[in-house]
Formats: structure tokens, sequence, C-alpha cells
């Protein structure tokens, strides 16, 4: 049972470091896009997808290296 509430634990974690970064970067990292490459990012659905997959490939290589065989 604790192993599973670690897992838990950690996926809470994961997601209100994702939480924050989706905050900053909204905040933060696509005004300032938006001013160097005003053309490009006029689309936000670009952003968004470019964002979500940012975050995607973070938790997912997190996620690989946490839940490796510890054998190896």
């Amino acid at each position: 049972m604790g192993d599973r509430i670690k897992v838990f634990a950690i996926v809470a974690v994961l997601g209100f470091i994702a939480g924050v970064i989706a905050q900053l970067t909204a905040d933060y990292v696509i005004p300032w896009l938006t001013y160097v490459l005003p053309a490009l990012i006029n689309m936000k659905w670009i952003m968004a997808g470019f964002a979500g997959a940012c975050l995607t490939i973070v938790m997912v290589t997190v996620w690989a290296y946490v839940s490796a065989n510890k054998e190896r």
C-alpha cells in the first residue's frame, strides 16, 4: 500500500509542477514569443500545441526515470 501512495504523491507533484510551468508559460513565455515572432505566434493553437508537447515530453521522461527497473 505504501508504494501506491508514493506513486500517487509523485503524480500529484508532477501535476502541480506542470500547472506551475503552464502558468509561467502563459504569463511570460507566450507574450515574449509574440513580441519576438509576431507572424508565427498569431495562431494561438500552435503555441498551445507546442507547450502541451513540451510538457508531455518532460512528464513522460520524469515518469520513465522514476519507474525504471532498479535492478539494472
